[in-house]
């Protein structure tokens, strides 16, 4: 299996080719890795590299477009023309999907697309004739409740590291690389008691020893074979479980 997931620009001014993309394309993050800007937009990431063997501005910009999908391209046009965007092609709309192409700071072609719900979900359901009309399943996500998501938004964030979105007391996300799984406040909230969520390491005992550090207790089960550190090693994956503030059962597996 071959994924493409980044594509890489050279450019002769990294900084401004940065600050361009984060003001009119925000991205999920922007990270400084060695001599790359690394911009994450939903899992593809788009590299800009400072090099002194390409032109200032690309003198075939229409041999590459990128695309950026949108959920407000009006918006988007705004934040683009704020910063002096010229425009290739301004925004027309095609049968309620909305377009447009502009060109960045170095001149590369750069296309904004909103597409309409109705597309999208054609879009999802592919040659799947059995999917229900407007469905989505690319975007699903999960969820689980607790009393009082103050409480666990502090202990998924504080000891787990994980990063939390919302307002903690109302329904919280917890992102999960380019996944979200959302918590909401259920008052009468019993714990399941099954795992609910599953987080996987590259070394569970380093990670056990770590959490343990940090005050988590790791549960054990009758039958279970653990071995001191809670790590189950009776066949399967490496697990070892615990549980939130809330009493949801966690995991934490090496394959």
């Amino acid at each position: 299996m071959t994924t493409l997931d980044s594509l890489m620009l050279g450019t002769t001014d990294r900084d401004r080719l940065h600050a361009w993309y984060t003001s009119v394309l925000p991205p999920e993050r922007a990270d400084q890795a060695g001599p790359y800007w690394v911009l994450d937009y939903g899992g593809f990431y788009l590299f800009l590299d400072a090099r002194d063997d390409v032109q200032p501005a690309n003198p075939d910009p229409a041999r590459i477009l990128l695309n950026f999908d949108v959920t407000d391209a009006r918006a988007a046009v705004e934040r683009i023309e704020a910063a002096g965007g010229t425009w290739v092609a301004p925004l027309e709309d095609r049968d309620g999907s909305l377009f447009a192409t502009t060109q960045d700071p170095d001149g590369n072609y750069v296309q904004i697309i909103q597409v309409s719900p109705s597309e999208r979900a054609t879009m999802e359901a592919g040659g799947d004739t059995n999917l229900p009309a407007g469905m989505l399943p690319s975007q699903a996500f999960s969820g689980f409740a607790a009393p009082d998501t103050a409480v666990v938004a502090t202990f998924y964030r504080d000891v787990l590291g994980l990063r939390v979105d919302g307002e903690p007391g109302d329904i919280i996300s917890l992102v999960l690389g380019h996944r979200k799984v959302v918590v909401y406040p259920k008052p009468d909230h019993v714990p399941a008691t099954y795992t609910i969520l599953n987080l996987p390491s590259i070394d569970i005992e380093s990670t056990v020893r770590d959490l343990t550090a940090r005050g988590v207790v790791f549960e054990r089960y009758d039958g279970a074979e653990q071995d001191e550190l809670g790590i189950h090693r009776g066949g399967g994956p490496l697990i070892a479980w615990f549980t939130d503030p809330a009493g949801n059962i966690i995991s934490v597996l090496q394959d």
